[in-house]
């Protein structure tokens, strides 16, 4: 998907593991969304976050996500230590034709691939081993880029499995898979998006999705 970020980049945080001061969240790009956000339901009763939004090339918010339980940080990937546990929903609004940045052309719909891939390149700004040398991390990250594209271009294939899991209290199916770095998974609702979620430490079986009533309660 060729949009542009606001509010927060998904990208490792500062050497020390701690969020760098960019990292602070605010509403005003969700609250300019066209579609409705979702989270996990009111089954999850920990922390809830906000991440970052996702523009088109007119500025119109085509995507964004927002965490739950453990912020992540690369602390969490030196060996023996905690890796924290966290589930980021990544909402997706459903559209059929997009224009390019430069405004002359037309890019691929936004499809529940998308979603997949939104969230496969979420796990992994995150996930990079902390014991990597920092001349490696770029090649390694666009190479695993690549490969999540792949994936979430091919949904239907051996990577992937199927769930249900409840969106607004409906079972509905997901794409699942999983990795050494944490699990992905992407759907549709019937709100005009598509929903896509990552994490690790938490399981993804027992989760639940559902709209986001007030946004502005996560700020």
């Amino acid at each position: 998907m060729e949009t542009t970020s606001r509010a927060v980049a998904q990208t490792p945080p500062a050497e020390d593991g701690q969020q760098v001061p960019s990292a602070r969240r605010t509403v005003d790009g969700y609250l300019e969304a066209r579609f409705p956000w979702y989270g996990l339901d009111e089954a999850f009763t920990g922390p809830r976050w906000l991440m970052q939004v996702g523009t088109a090339a007119d500025g119109a918010v085509e995507h964004g996500s927002i965490g739950h339980g453990d912020e992540p940080s690369v602390r969490h990937e030196t060996a023996g230590e905690d890796r924290g546990k966290f589930a980021v929903v990544v909402t997706v609004a459903a559209n059929p034709v997009r224009r390019s940045a430069d405004g002359t052309g037309l890019l691929e719909a936004t499809s529940v691939s998308s979603a997949a891939w939104l969230a496969g390149v979420g796990l992994l700004s995150f996930t990079w081993p902390g014991q990597m040398d920092h001349s490696l991390r770029d090649d390694w990250l666009d190479q695993q880029t690549e490969t999540a594209w792949v994936l979430a271009d091919d949904l239907a294939g051996p990577d992937w499995s199927m769930l249900s899991l409840p969106v607004d209290g409906v079972p509905t199916p997901f794409h699942y898979r999983e990795s050494e770095f944490g699990w992905v998974l992407a759907g549709s609702t019937s709100q005009g998006v598509h929903v896509g979620a990552y994490g690790r430490g938490m399981s993804a079986y027992g989760m639940g999705f559902a709209m986001v009533k007030d946004i502005e309660t996560y700020a």
